[in-house]
Order: C-alpha cells, then sequence, then structure tokens
C-alpha cells in the first residue's frame, strides 16, 4: 500500500475547553501491524492516518498484535502517549486486554473491527469507555430477520441451513422474526452443505411450493442452489447473509438473488474523500475508511467539548457525526443507532444495493 500523506492538505486546531489555548487533537491508533492480520492493520493506520492529516490531529501508532499481551503493551505505549482517543482494534483479545488500562487514563476508544456483544453489553458493569464504528455480532442476525419478515410476508417461502453454528442461530433468528408477525415457512432443512450440487433439496422445496428461500450457509451454497433451481425450472429466489460476499468463480449466482451484508464502504463514500485517496495513492478498501471516519468523529467531539464543556468521551453518545461513509450515531452503550447491514440483490454480474432494504 503506497502512501503519501503530504498531498493531502488541510489543518485545523482544537480550542481547549477553557477556550483560551489552542490543543492538537491527539490520535492513538491500535492495531496488529505485523503477524498475519497485519495488512487489516495498515489499512487501519492508512485511514487513520490520512484523516489526522486532514483535519491536524497528531498520530501515535501502536501494534496491538491481534493478542492479549499486544494489547495490553499497546495500551501503556498509547497512554503513556497521553493521546486523547485511540481508534483501531480489530480483535477481542487485544481490545479487552487494553481497555482497564486506558479506561484508568480516561481514553475513549473507538473500534473498527471488534463485534463481540458483550463489549458494549456490558458496559455498565466494566466502564469501559468504548464505542463501536461498526457491527455488533447480532447485527447481521437482526437485520436478516427484519428485512426477510418485511419482504416474503406476501411470499410461500423457506428456511434452511447448513448445520454450522453460524448457518444456524441466522436461520434461527429468521424463523423466529417471521413467527413473530404470523409467517410460518412451508419448509425447513438442515442440507449437507460443500456438495457438487442440491438437486434434492431444490426438489423438495419446489415440491413445497417455496418461491423464497433464506439459507444460512456459504455462498458457494447458494449459488448452486440458484443453478439447480434453474435447471429444474423452479422460479426460486434464494437469499443469505454476508458469506455471499465470497463467490465462487466457476458457479455465478442466480439473478435475483439477496444478500444481507456491510455495504463496500467505497460504494459510499463521500467523492472528495475517495479523490484524496487517490492523489496520496491509498486503495480506500477494508478498515481504510471506517478509520477514516472514527478520526472524523473523534475531532468533531473533540470540537464539541471545547465549544461546550466537558470531555471528548462526554460528546459522542446521542450526537450525529457526518463522516466520510455516511451519518454515524452512538448511543449510550457506544454501540451504532443504525444497524449497518443492508439488502443487496445480484443482477448483472455483481450485487446492487437495493432502495428500499427492508429495515
Amino acid at each position: 500500500m503506497r502512501r503519501s500523506l503530504a498531498v493531502i492538505a488541510g489543518a485545523c486546531c482544537l480550542m481547549a475547553a477553557t477556550g483560551t489555548q489552542a490543543q492538537t487533537l491527539s490520535v492513538g491508533v491500535a492495531a496488529p501491524l505485523s503477524g498475519p492480520n497485519a495488512l487489516l492493520g495498515r489499512q487501519i493506520s492508512a485511514g487513520a492516518e490520512i484523516a489526522a492529516k486532514n483535519v491536524g490531529a497528531e498520530v501515535t501508532t501502536a501494534d496491538d498484535l491481534c493478542t492479549a499481551a499486544g494489547g495490553q503493551a499497546a495500551a501503556r505505549r498509547l497512554a503513556d502517549a497521553k493521546v486523547n482517543v485511540v481508534v483501531g482494534f480489530l480483535c477481542t483479545e487485544a481490545i479487552e486486554a487494553a481497555l482497564p488500562i486506558l479506561m484508568e487514563a480516561r481514553i475513549p476508544v473507538i473500534t473498527v473491527g471488534v463485534r463481540t456483544e458483550s463489549l458494549t453489553d456490558l458496559r455498565a458493569k466494566t466502564g469501559w469507555i468504548v464505542f463501536r464504528l461498526g457491527p455488533r455480532g447480532d447485527d447481521e442476525r437482526s437485520a436478516a430477520a427484519t428485512m426477510v419478515a418485511k419482504l416474503w410476508r406476501d411470499d410461500l417461502f423457506a428456511i434452511v441451513d447448513d448445520g454450522t453454528i453460524y448457518g444456524r442461530e441466522l436461520a434461527e433468528s429468521v424463523r423466529n422474526a417471521a413467527e413473530q408477525v404470523a409467517l410460518k415457512p412451508v419448509f425447513i432443512d438442515t442440507y449437507r452443505p460443500d456438495t457438487d450440487n442440491q438437486i434434492g433439496l431444490v426438489a423438495r422445496l419446489k415440491r413445497a411450493g417455496a418461491a423464497r428461500v433464506f439459507v444460512g450457509g456459504e455462498g458457494r451454497d447458494v449459488a448452486i442452489m440458484g443453478r439447480d433451481a434453474a435447471n429444474l425450472d423452479a422460479e426460486t429466489i434464494f437469499a443469505g447473509g454476508e458469506t455471499l460476499r465470497v463467490a465462487d468463480a466457476e458457479i455465478p449466482y442466480a439473478p435475483g438473488t439477496l444478500m444481507i451484508a456491510l455495504p463496500e464502504w467505497a460504494d459510499i463514500a463521500d467523492r472528495k474523500v475517495l479523490e484524496a485517496f487517490k492523489a496520496a495513492g491509498v486503495f480506500p478498501e477494508g478498515y481504510v475508511l471506517p478509520a477514516y471516519a472514527a478520526v472524523q468523529v473523534a475531532h468533531d467531539a473533540a470540537e464539541a467539548a471545547a465549544r461546550e464543556g466537558g470531555t471528548l468521551a462526554e460528546k459522542m453518545p446521542n450526537r450525529d457525526f457526518d463522516t466520510a461513509i455516511g451519518p454515524i450515531r452512538f448511543d449510550e452503550k457506544g454501540d451504532l443507532t443504525a444497524n449497518p447491514y443492508r439488502l443487496f440483490r445480484f443482477t448483472g454480474g455483481q450485487f446492487v444495493a437495493v432502495a428500499d432494504n427492508g429495515q
């Protein structure tokens, strides 16, 4: 990843709470910069550094190694550097080891990648000052359940899963949500995953009259079901979760296949921000844009604290932030108030966002 941060201009100083002294925002970046997750860590670092350059903030970077020991070491380094806020973290082990240290130093954290629900659910007990700029572990299930119940209320539908924990939980969430609004699937089953065909399953779905099928499983299985349904002249629409992002190169998805997934951030990002990344030689993939947005949030919260009094952390919940990836708002626990998952339809060889995403 090539970086030339100097091409992105812009500097902005923050006023201290007294309003009498300029104070530059100091941002700590905690990410796995070595080891098997280093590529993702460098995405976080690149996005945060470019955003910091753009708002006139300073950056101190620490390698959290995606381990508990690495998280502790990173937290101590950033606490010693007296940063105002820490952004980053991808791994539960690292952030859970870091948070007690950062809490003692009264340094808030914005994680861009940790989905563990207890991180925020136990906030009242732990006292951790953490905000999640990304999905919770149960957001995909919640989004799928809401969307399916709304989209298929007038259709005969089925629910199948591959028997894995992921597949069962996803399918069960959809079934429970459907039953809560008096919708009952015409067919429920567990299929054998990763086979060369799903003819038997598709034939049973056809006999049951299922026009729509939600699949708790892998993308390849969904693609095979769509292919086999076409071979049996079954006009069936299949839907699945974010595993559909990983496609089989030899078996395309059937036209109309639905996917509940996070958006590709570059597809919805501010055009001017994307142009700045291009000028810097940075491709805005993966966690680059969420990390950029996290620094934007921290900067705006710090400015609010300077204007209104109070701390940066106190200005984070229940406030709207305009970022490169759209509006962001945290609740009192530190989670996003809006589920980030969206509905996509496979058409023209790619997944395209559906305007009415069913939420």
